[in-house]
């Protein structure tokens, strides 16, 4: 039951199509058009697609050579991930003129916790839309916003009413809203645990409700219990504004397929140099090295080795790497490599301890 929980305002605040609305705020003359960052005619992966490419159906992560065929007219951008992340900054200074709990999940989104906020404003509905005005009047963005109980609920309100639209799910509303929600709109159900859903005869939060807790465990496995207590509105997670990051990497796809090992040295080391250089500006290190390749197949196959000390330097990250290049034979030519390191050595923070609020039905949100 929800009256046996605390009540907090969340906010989950998602940009929308971040990097092309940046390229196109940078570049007014790409405004209106489709428009893919990152990939290309030929080859690479699209890092994000304006709306008017998604009306074509180009999504993120679909190769360039699909996307062209499904929309002729789009214009690839190279991806300015110096220039995202200058921008992400400034949007999380408006938030923090809101609150000091404020937890990002990329340069694009984060969560917020207005339970109690610095304004003094008891609306959590009123503190996004002023949040989402000030990212529009300031920076020339729009940005979409969930507002609700928990994490969960906020973050899968926030895709209502996209593009540059917020939706809140207050306390009373909350069973019902999850009920007669869609199973594949449910954040951590993916395409293949949906697919599953829908031949157990899940279709809906409803449907997902009546399955006891045993039984979702027996199917969906550890993720079970997740499910189970999502449905019924249960999400204690806090808003952690201090999230300890737990690996870098840096990855290339290539123009042409590479067959041959020799040829994939130079590639590593360039790869190897920018995992660097992010260790280095987050000042952290790690001890485990992951080699991430991906066939012309599309096939993924990763090899990881755990040092016994903790490294950030090009050398020793390039040396890693080879050896797990040469672990063992490839399978296929190769059309992207990756190097990521995790295990890293940042410290456990202590976050201040939200204050718990006891539920009133009648919670203004």
């Amino acid at each position: 039951m929800l009256t046996d929980l605390p009540i907090r305002k969340i906010i989950h605040v998602d940009m929308d199509a971040f990097y092309a609305s940046v390229e196109q705020l940078d570049a007014p003359e790409l405004k209106g058009k489709p428009i893919a960052v990152g990939g290309s005619e030929k080859r690479g992966v699209i890092s994000a697609a304006s709306y008017e490419a998604r009306k074509f159906g180009v999504k993120s992560a679909m190769a360039g050579n699909l996307a062209i065929k499904l929309c002729p007219e789009l214009i690839f951008v190279k991806p300015r991930f110096e220039r995202y992340a200058e921008i992400s900054k400034q949007i999380r200074k408006i938030f923090l003129d809101y609150t000091h709990l404020v937890e990002p999940l990329s340069l694009d989104e984060a969560y917020l916790d207005v339970t109690e906020n610095k304004k003094g404003n008891p609306s959590a509905t009123l503190i996004a839309k002023e949040i989402r005005s000030r990212i529009f009047n300031e920076l020339g963005l729009t940005a979409s916003a969930g507002i609700s109980i928990n994490k969960f609920i906020a973050k899968v309100a926030s895709d209502y009413n996209k593009p540059n639209g917020q939706k809140t799910v207050n306390p009373e509303e909350v069973i019902a809203f999850l009920e007669a929600l869609d199973i594949k709109k449910f954040y951590g159900v993916g395409k293949v645990t949906a697919e599953k859903m829908y031949q157990l005869g899940i279709f809906t939060g409803k449907d997902l409700k009546l399955k006891s807790v045993d039984y979702l465990d027996e199917h969906f496995g550890k993720s079970g219990r997740y499910y189970y207590d999502v449905v019924r509105g249960i999400h204690t997670s806090e808003v952690k504004p201090n999230r300890i990051r737990k690996s870098l990497a840096a990855e290339r796809t290539f123009n042409e397929n590479l067959s041959s090992e020799v040829f994939m040295l130079d590639k590593l080391e360039h790869i190897a140099f920018e995992v660097s250089r992010r260790l280095t500006k987050n000042k952290v290190s790690g001890k485990t090295v992951t080699l991430k390749i991906k066939y012309s197949d599309f096939t993924l196959q990763t090899r990881s080795k755990t040092l016994q000390y903790f490294i950030n330097d090009k050398s020793l990250l390039l040396e890693t790497a080879k050896d797990l290049l040469y672990q063992e034979k490839l399978s296929n030519s190769v059309r992207l490599l990756g190097i990521s390191i995790s295990n890293l050595n940042t410290e456990t923070r202590i976050t201040p301890k939200e204050k718990q609020v006891s539920v009133q039905l009648k919670f203004e949100f």
